[in-house]
């Protein structure tokens, strides 16, 4: 069978609840054995689905927020339908102790329907829980102000979530059930096939490839991408960090999961994302010329790929303007130029 079998890097000697300073500097993804094993809700979920379920229904504040359901058969594979134009499962409001309800009464069920809450924020439904969730993360000081952290909770039976990438920086905390990541570098996106990049089953561009069953007639340089893949199998009370655009997909192998993560990210709040620069290219660059892409491609690596201050070192301070390090004022300035060009 194709599949990836190399393992992430392990660092197994962790202090529980904190995060040595230097793994944040890894480009590669880390598992982190035990890091959260002192929580309250990873203990409990030791104890069985019921008491970790009563514990978080202590902290569930009644919000409505999306659920994803879909029917047995299924099998926790949110993905498209056929044509890849729509998804085959449906989205819902609904309540996270129905849910809940759901998953205990499930749980002798050999196949049951599938059901999936997705990147819920704590903030905005489980209030109260952070302060349950003692965890030093050190994350750089800066003087600039970035996107907000997130700190999100995922739970459902299983599931997988098909490979995709998030530009955040992310530290996911396996707090019950067992859960498997498989990992691709940034570079190896032409060799996961990327599917639509509207609509998408959460928000993030997905590769089309089956993991279980790869069809090497539609995706022949997908044994590529699990040459350069590697796995993180995380149990409860274990974390992994994965550095911002690492390619993963996710699979929740339990009757009841639950995974807290956090995302945060060091680049300037200003800069916006860079779905933005990708949505712009295809309006402007991907249907030119081959010999005029060929020449951008060239003015791209030069002012924004290459090492960044190459473009600028030759000119007096004064002159720089744009091409030196940009500021607040200096992004809005740009971000309306842009639009007005855009309106023309």
């Amino acid at each position: 069978m194709l599949q990836v079998s190399r393992h992430c890097r392990i660092i197994d000697d962790c202090q529980p609840g904190v995060v040595p300073a230097q793994l944040l500097n890894s480009t590669e993804p880390l598992l982190l054995k035990g890091l959260v094993s002192h929580w309250p809700a990873v203990r409990l979920g030791q104890q069985g689905p019921a008491p970790l379920a009563d514990y978080l229904l202590c902290h569930y504040n009644g919000a409505a927020t999306q659920v994803y359901r879909g029917d047995p058969g299924l099998n926790g594979r949110y993905f498209y339908n056929d044509s890849a134009t729509g998804l085959n499962f449906s989205i819902s409001n609904g309540r996270i102790d129905q849910v809940l309800a759901d998953l205990l009464a499930w749980q002798d069920v050999a196949q049951p329907p599938s059901v999936y809450i997705a990147s819920n924020l704590l903030q905005s439904h489980f209030p109260t829980l952070p302060g349950q969730l003692p965890l030093q993360l050190p994350k750089p000081e800066l003087d600039y102000a970035t996107e907000p952290d997130r700190v999100s909770i995922w739970l459902g039976n299983r599931s997988l979530a098909a490979c995709h990438y998030d530009a955040s920086e992310n530290l996911a905390c396996c707090v019950a059930g067992k859960r498997r990541f498989t990992l691709f570098p940034p570079e190896q996106v032409g060799n996961l096939y990327p599917g639509p990049l509207q609509p998408t089953p959460g928000g993030q561009v997905i590769s089309m490839v089956d993991f279980d069953k790869p069809d090497l007639q539609r995706f022949p340089n997908f044994p590529r991408a699990v040459a350069a893949g590697c796995i993180a199998e995380l149990e409860p009370g274990d974390a992994l960090y994965l550095p911002g655009m690492w390619w993963h997909q996710v699979e929740a192998q339990s009757s009841f999961n639950v995974l807290i993560n956090y995302w945060w990210s060091t680049a300037p709040h200003y800069t916006g994302s860079g779905m933005n620069l990708l949505y712009h290219a295809l309006l402007c660059l991907r249907d030119k010329p081959a010999h005029e892409r060929k020449a951008w491609q060239a003015l791209l690596n030069y002012y924004v790929f290459d090492d960044p201050q190459q473009a600028a070192a030759h000119l007096p301070a004064e002159a720089r303007g744009m091409l030196g390090p940009l500021d607040e004022l200096q992004a809005r300035q740009l971000r309306a130029m842009l639009l007005s060009r855009l309106n023309r």
